[in-house]
């Protein structure tokens, strides 16, 4: 979360970082860059070291709107959070693992960007049988999208809070 002239003094000059950032980031013919397939290796190998199966069957989504520098090249407002900045889009399993993840303007609505991310991670979702959300999720054409992305078994359910303004730790939602 930092400029890359301001990095700590204990890693390596900033170019260097940058440089293999911009080779490991670069997506291969599948579309798939070296870091992701490093992430989804780890999740998968974390999963199995914990006694569960490499892909999960159940997934929590969410998203978050953080601020961006003036002079960032991607960038929207989200006028529900006041944020001018990107959004973070992140679906992980009951242990906080991501198994899908997009990166998208702030301007661009929880649902747009949750689909964004189930379509780039797709090939490793083929598992998921269940979908939970907040009410920032609601409605039939974003569980019909899901359900076109994932396959027709998934369901997608919405965790509604009982009471507005006040603050309540969610069963599962939590975890994200």
């Amino acid at each position: 979360g930092c400029q890359w002239r301001a990095l700590p003094s204990d890693f390596p000059k900033w170019r260097t970082v940058h440089s293999y950032f911009a080779k490991w980031s670069e997506p291969d013919e599948d579309r798939v860059s070296v870091l992701e397939r490093a992430l989804k290796n780890q999740v998968g190998a974390a999963r199995e070291r914990l006694g569960r199966n490499a892909c999960s069957t159940f997934l929590i989504v969410d998203a978050q709107s953080v601020k961006n520098a003036d002079t960032a090249g991607s960038k929207g407002y989200d006028a529900g959070k006041k944020v001018s900045g990107i959004k973070r889009h992140i679906a992980v399993d009951t242990q906080g693992l991501p198994h899908a993840i997009a990166l998208t303007t702030a301007d661009v609505t929880d649902r747009q960007g949750a689909l964004q991310a189930f379509k780039r991670c797709k090939g490793a979702l083929g598992q998921v049988q269940s979908v939970l959300t907040d009410g920032g999720y609601t409605g039939e054409p974003f569980a019909q999208g899901v359900r076109e992305i994932l396959g027709e078994q998934v369901t997608v359910q919405v965790a509604k809070r009982s009471e507005l303004h006040t603050f309540k730790v969610m069963p599962k939602r939590w975890v994200v």
